[in-house]
Parts: C-alpha cells; sequence; structure tokens
C-alpha cells in the first residue's frame, strides 16, 4: 500500500490560509496514522554469538606452530647428544644402514671398522651416524 501525501490549502473563518498535510492511500481515501508504542523498543536483529571466539583461533594457532618445531628440535638435540657421548669400540649404524665399530673419533670424523676379516675402515662424519646400537637395550 503506497502513501500519498498531498499538501492542501484549507481555508477557514478564522485563519485566511492554512497549509496541512493528509497521507492518502492510493485510492484517495484518508489515511489514519496510529501512534507507536513508546514502552516497545525497536526490533533490532542481532548478530548470533560465534561458536568460538576469534582470539581462540590466534591460541590455536599459535599452540600448532610450537608443536610443528618443537618436535624436530627435540629429535635434533637428543642426536647431537647421542653423537657426542659416542666412544671407541661402539657399535653404530649410520642412517645409511652401514653397521660398524668405531675405531677413531676425531672433531667432526668418526673411523669405523666395517668388516672384521679384511680389516675394511671407512670414515663418516659425525652426523651420519643414525643409532647407537651399543647402547641400545635389547
Amino acid at each position: 500500500m503506497n502513501n500519498v501525501w498531498i499538501l492542501a490549502q484549507t481555508e477557514s473563518d478564522e485563519a485566511p490560509s492554512k497549509i496541512s498535510s493528509t497521507p492518502l492511500t492510493s485510492e484517495g481515501e484518508a489515511m489514519t496514522k496510529v501512534p507507536s508504542d513508546a514502552n516497545v523498543p525497536p526490533t533490532v536483529k542481532e548478530r548470533p554469538k560465534p561458536l568460538f571466539p576469534p582470539w581462540l583461533f590466534l591460541v590455536l594457532a599459535a599452540v600448532f606452530i610450537f608443536m610443528l618445531f618443537r618436535g624436530p628440535q627435540k629429535k635434533q638435540k637428543e642426536h647431537k647428544k647421542m653423537v657426542q657421548s659416542l666412544q671407541k669400540n661402539d657399535k653404530v649404524r649410520t642412517i645409511g644402514g652401514i653397521i660398524g665399530t668405531i675405531v677413531d673419533v676425531k672433531d667432526d670424523e668418526i673411523t669405523l671398522k666395517v668388516d672384521e676379516s679384511n680389516n675394511t675402515k671407512i670414515k663418516v662424519a659425525s652426523s651420519a651416524i643414525g643409532k647407537n646400537l651399543s647402547k641400545e637395550k635389547t
């Protein structure tokens, strides 16, 4: 229903000319305006509260990143500790799968005896040692 407002000039005996506005319906009939109740607040749709607060995602991301980097750092420290504890006559396995006995340990170089019958020795970097088989409990 479209409301049409027209300004009408009315004349009366008391006032020479008076302009008033009256709302009209589309058929031209006068329409009465009902005052709204002052006690009723206007209806405003509220947003639904999020299931999780936004800061929770930041906390979870920080924990995830911490866990992501913590594992490799811990493993690296354990490997460094194991390499530093290597001694002569320890049986070790390299990361390439070669099993031998340590003959000599220098700064970053370890000499392994891989064959007893031929007295075959190889030199490997200390970082190439994957596991100390002598310290392993079986």
